[in-house]
């Protein structure tokens, strides 16, 4: 069952909340803005732990490298996707794309200066109907739809609440994604809740599943549920760190608990015992570069 073969760690140092929001204090004066600080000590305290992981397919193994909150980057063969790159990170393992795929239009998502810094003349941009405006010269596709792009079978599924309230996140703004790379079905989720056409899914291989999406969307049990209905070999979780997100723009934003008072870290060992005894295989690298 173990088919993922860890190829690399790159950093293992854990530094402390009240250790980085020290040097944050000290270093703020000498920058003109807070994100550009921000990014400055994410890189200074080399905080993200960036894993590499090889996946079996046909015509070679599938390079899974998870980089920072929902963003990831795959190598099959000779081709390149990132999805959702966020240049938050300054993306320092992040290599120039053959094919960009974007789920949803916050910053977080869809980040203009990282797509111009990983795009080519030649990279086609896939995006959802929201983010027509940002990128002009994207493909959009609409939920449902499928197309060949870059040589890759692209299928658009749809991201959206069952719980309503805001944040909101309404049918046909925002997509998920299922791409085959090596006769090898990996689904990327997105922003988004067990709707019925994530259910209707089936053959995937490699599930990436949001959890903790605010309003107590997607809690450890939803998407473990959410998960062992898609029944992957092997599931990532993402995106569940949606405070350190926001703490990116505003430093000073306080952290509150999640629903049943479980801290982030309890929440991954939530949706792990809750996917105990399914056959699943659950990675867990740190997407965050703060100790949650």
């Amino acid at each position: 069952m173990k088919s993922f073969k860890k190829l690399s760690i790159l950093n293992s140092l854990k530094i402390q909340p009240m250790f980085f929001a020290n040097l944050y204090t000290s270093f703020r004066p000498h920058f003109s803005s807070r994100a550009a600080l921000t990014t400055f000590l994410l890189l200074c305290c080399n905080q993200l732990t960036l894993a590499a992981d090889s996946y079996p397919a046909a015509g070679g193994p599938i390079t899974i490298t998870p980089l920072v909150h929902s963003s990831v980057q795959l190598e099959y063969q000779d081709l390149v996707i990132q999805v959702d790159p966020w240049s938050i990170s300054g993306l320092p393992s992040a290599k120039k794309a053959d094919l960009i795929l974007v789920t949803d239009s916050p910053g977080h998502h869809l980040d203009p200066d990282a797509i111009a810094q990983l795009r080519t003349p030649m990279t086609s941009i896939i995006i959802a109907a929201n983010g027509e405006k940002q990128i002009p010269d994207g493909i959009v596709m609409a939920n449902g739809e499928t197309l060949k792009v870059a040589g890759v079978t692209i299928k658009a599924v749809a991201a959206y609440d069952i719980i309503l309230g805001a944040p909101e996140h309404p049918k046909g703004d925002a997509n998920g994604y299922v791409i085959t790379l090596g006769e090898k079905k990996l689904f990327f989720g997105g922003v988004t809740e067990c709707v019925d056409e994530v259910k209707a899914l089936s053959g995937i291989d490699v599930a990436f599943v949001p959890l903790n999406i605010p309003r107590g969307r997607m809690t450890p049990a939803a998407a473990a549920e959410c998960t062992k209905l898609l029944d992957p070999e092997l599931v990532y979780t993402y995106h569940y760190d949606q405070e350190w997100a926001r703490s990116i723009a505003n430093p000073d934003f306080e952290r509150s608990l999640l629903p049943g008072g479980l801290t982030v870290e309890q929440s991954l060992d939530a949706f792990e015992a809750e996917l105990s005894g399914s056959g699943i295989e659950y990675k867990r690298p740190r997407w965050y570069p703060s100790a949650n």
